[in-house]
């Protein structure tokens, strides 16, 4: 009967020790930048007019919304547009490990009103291969939706 309390104990830092072990070893996943680590010109990132249009390197639709990845000058970005609510967001994540961790620049809010488009700041492209981009959107339905990388 002694040993019980002893099997238990051992049991239960088996346990503890086997979950921090999966900690360690999940992928990192993203770290958020709040707006101001990623706009106005912070950390390499350049404003973009909500307006402005590239050439469509990826995109994805939901709910009449189309959140592209855009590029245009050397400079890959994030757009929303189409069906927009306002309170619905777009966010570009960038990686430079090919997606095992990534920085996320916003969310930025549709804040023009409805069927307005928003995007986030543009950060430069590289030919390296693990230096990526892809661009998310969270519509009013709670919907995230996110491009393949490129």
């Amino acid at each position: 009967m002694s040993y019980l309390p002893k099997l238990r104990t051992a049991a239960v830092t088996a346990a503890l020790a086997l979950g921090a072990g999966l900690l360690i070893a999940a992928p990192a996943g993203p770290a958020a930048a709040s707006a101001s680590d990623c706009a106005g010109g912070a950390n390499g990132f350049v404003d973009v007019s909500d307006t402005a249009s590239g050439t469509v390197q990826r995109s994805a639709s939901h709910d009449g919304d189309t959140i592209s990845l855009q590029s245009a000058g050397g400079r890959g970005f994030a757009k929303i547009e189409g069906a927009t609510r306002s309170g619905e967001s777009v966010w570009m994540d960038w990686t430079r490990d090919g997606g095992h961790t990534w920085l996320q620049c916003g969310p930025f809010t549709v804040d023009h009103g409805d069927n307005s488009s928003k995007t986030s700041p543009s950060k430069g492209t590289s030919s390296d291969p693990n230096y990526r981009f892809r661009a998310c959107g969270l519509t009013l339905d709670q919907a995230i939706t996110c491009t393949d990388w490129w």
